[in-house]
This record gives C-alpha cells, sequence and structure tokens, in this order.
C-alpha cells in the first residue's frame, strides 16, 4: 500500500493555470484532496501559487504520469512525497 503527496509550485499562475488545471482534471480520479494556496489582497493576486495533491491509494502509475507531465511545463516545480 502507497500513499503519495505532491506539491506543484506555479511561478508564473497566470501563464501555466490552464495547463495544470488541464492535468488535475485528467488524473482527477485519482486524486483524493487537492489544495491551491496563492498570496491575495484586495488590490492584487501573486503570480505565484502552490497546490498541494494528495492521491489515492496506489495510484503511483498516475501520480508517476502526472508529475513527468507537469515537469515538462515551464515555470511549474514539482515535489513528490511517498509514504
Amino acid at each position: 500500500m502507497s500513499k503519495t503527496i505532491m506539491g506543484i509550485q506555479l511561478k508564473q499562475r497566470y501563464d501555466t493555470s490552464t495547463d495544470v488545471q488541464g492535468l488535475l482534471t485528467k488524473y482527477g480520479c485519482s486524486i483524493k484532496t487537492r489544495i491551491g494556496v496563492h498570496e491575495a489582497a484586495s488590490d492584487s493576486c501573486s503570480e505565484q501559487g502552490i497546490i498541494i495533491v494528495e492521491f489515492i491509494e496506489n495510484s503511483d502509475k498516475e501520480a508517476h504520469e502526472m508529475e513527468q507531465a507537469l515537469s515538462n511545463i515551464e515555470g511549474v516545480v514539482v515535489k513528490k512525497m511517498e509514504f
């Protein structure tokens, strides 16, 4: 039994969010939890954001595929924890 948690940093959120969202949708059936955070204020919104994804158990193949696809998007950094 394995559990994967992935951290996804979007360095240019406005430029990369559409592609990242597409991948989150594509692998959505393998995702248990998704949390997105960015700095926001009443007069501005940060260009950077972080998404934390928890995959369902035993979805190693899907997590690996998504990691590879995300890594191919310029301005996106992926880190992964496996338990």
